[in-house]
C-alpha cells in the first residue's frame, strides 16, 4: 500500500484569470493529522473541494487513498468522510435518521447501518440522544453528530473544514481529543483546515497556503524554530502578513454536502 494517503502534484484551479490554487504539490501520510492553513481567499477551500471531488482542477493531479480525483471520483468519495465548515444536518430529523440517510447514500445494508449508527453515536457521546430531533441540539452536539455522520462508512481519510468554529473551549477540546484518538487508534488520515493556531499545533505537519501557493510546510515546532518565534500564530503572521483579507467568491462554501450527496447517488 502506498505510504501517502493524499498526493497532490502541480494542482491548479483557475476562475477566469484568477488562479485560486496555483500549482501546489504536497503529500499527506497515512494516519497523519495534517493541517492546512491560510488567510481568507488563500485557496484552502478550493483545494479541499478538489480533493473531495466537489470541483475539478484546471490542471495537475490529485490522488486520494490511491484514487485519482478526476478518473475515479466515486472511489474517492467512498473512501473519505467530510465535515464541512457550515452546518449540513437536517435539523427536522432525529440523530438516528440523519445517520441512517447517510448510510443509505453509501449503500450500507440495513443491518450494518443500524449497528454502525449505534457505534458512532457511542463514539461521540450521543447514543442516549439518538431519537432526539436535531433542532434541539446545542452547537457542540450538532458538530459531534456531523463527525459521527462523517465516520458512518468507515472512511480512511477524514476532511475537517474548520470543524470547531463557534464552539466553546470545552467542546473544541473534546472534539480534538477524539480526532487525535481516531488517528492514533484507528489509523484515520485527517486533513483539516482551521483558523485556530493552537488547534493546528496538534498536527504532525502543517502546510501554509497564500495566494494559491504553498509558502511553507513542516512540523509546527520546526516552523517556530525556523522563524525564531514562540507560536504557530506568529509564524502564520510572518509568512502571510498582517493585512485583513476578504473572502473571494471562489472560496465561499458551495453547499458542499448537497453537492456531495447528489454526486454520491449517481
Amino acid at each position: 500500500m502506498e505510504k501517502a494517503a493524499i498526493k497532490v502534484v502541480g494542482l491548479t484551479k483557475r476562475f477566469g484569470a484568477v488562479a485560486a490554487v496555483d500549482g501546489i504539490s504536497l503529500e499527506v501520510n497515512r494516519g497523519e493529522i495534517f493541517g492546512f492553513l491560510g488567510p481568507n481567499g488563500a485557496g484552502k477551500t478550493t483545494t479541499v473541494n478538489i480533493l473531495c471531488t466537489l470541483m475539478l482542477p484546471t490542471s495537475g493531479r490529485a490522488v486520494v487513498n490511491g484514487f485519482d480525483v478526476k478518473k475515479s471520483p466515486n472511489q474517492v468519495r467512498q473512501s473519505i468522510g467530510i465535515i464541512f465548515q457550515d452546518p449540513s444536518l437536517d435539523e427536522r430529523l432525529t440523530a438516528y435518521e440523519n445517520l441512517n440517510f447517510h448510510g443509505m447514500i453509501y449503500h450500507l445494508p440495513a443491518k450494518q447501518r443500524k449497528a454502525r449508527i449505534d457505534e458512532v453515536l457511542r463514539m461521540v457521546g450521543l447514543y442516549n440522544r439518538k431519537h432526539s430531533i436535531v433542532r434541539a441540539f446545542s452547537g457542540g452536539m450538532k458538530r459531534r453528530l456531523e463527525i459521527a455522520r462523517g465516520l458512518m462508512h468507515k472512511p480512511e481519510v477524514l476532511f475537517l473544514d474548520e470543524p470547531t468554529t463557534g464552539l466553546d473551549p470545552q467542546t473544541r477540546q473534546h472534539i480534538w481529543d477524539y480526532v487525535e484518538r481516531l488517528s492514533r487508534e484507528e489509523g484515520v488520515t485527517v486533513f483539516l483546515t482551521t483558523h485556530y493556531m493552537e488547534e493546528a499545533e496538534i498536527c504532525g505537519r502543517v502546510g501554509i497556503i497564500d495566494h494559491g501557493r504553498i509558502v511553507d510546510l513542516a512540523a509546527p515546532q520546526a516552523l517556530t524554530e525556523k522563524y525564531s518565534v514562540s507560536s504557530l500564530n506568529e509564524v502564520f503572521l510572518q509568512v502571510t502578513g498582517r493585512d485583513i483579507r476578504d473572502e473571494t467568491p471562489d472560496e465561499k462554501e458551495r453547499s458542499g454536502m448537497a453537492i456531495f450527496a447528489r454526486r454520491r447517488r449517481r
